[in-house]
């Protein structure tokens, strides 16, 4: 069974979503992939582990880095995406990665000579955590600041958020996550 409360905040309400133990989603609402869950989620706004995530959240919009290992986090997906996933949980607060070093970082840990960066973006863009697994501190090699599900004016409201200088990359005006 699962479990949701909506969490308002900066860049708009949230659906957080958790089973009995784990989070296992955190949607904007009307985003690309949203709740792609097989069961509907009941409504639960004292459930321990989305009171957990809500504090997280409370602080991390007030500036504030909390630790993404506070949480009790299950994201569902295949093992490429929880190992694309997993790199996500240790990029920095404030600072970015591209999807190329990222397909760089799996490639050298399988003994591979490359990866390809567009599977690294369809994983990066089904991320079922946003912000908390910050998938919005992802960008292209180019410095495109492309492939956010929750459309890219939060992408750079998160980056700001974080103290990042979003003039130093580009804006798409076209493509499948603006």
């Amino acid at each position: 069974m699962y479990y949701s409360t909506l969490y308002n905040s900066i860049i708009g309400p949230l659906l957080l979503v958790c089973n009995d133990k784990n989070l296992v989603g955190l949607w904007m609402i009307g985003q690309k992939y949203f709740c792609p869950l097989k069961e509907q989620p009941v409504e639960n706004n004292s459930h321990p582990v989305l009171m957990k995530a809500q504090y997280w959240l409370d602080r991390y919009f007030k500036g504030k880095k909390p630790d993404i290992k506070e949480l009790p986090l299950a994201p569902i997906g295949s093992s490429f995406r929880k190992e694309v996933w997993d790199i996500l949980c240790i990029i920095p607060y404030g600072e970015v990665i591209t999807y190329g070093q990222i397909a760089d970082i799996i490639a050298k840990k399988h003994g591979k000579e490359k990866m390809s960066a567009q599977a690294v973006g369809g994983a990066v863009g089904h991320n079922p955590i946003s912000v908390i697994i910050p998938c919005h501190r992802v960008v292209g090699t180019n410095g495109s600041l492309t492939g956010y599900a929750g459309g890219i004016a939060k992408k750079i409201a998160l980056l700001k958020h974080e103290g990042i200088d979003t003039n130093k990359f580009i804006v798409p005006t076209k493509g499948t996550a603006i």
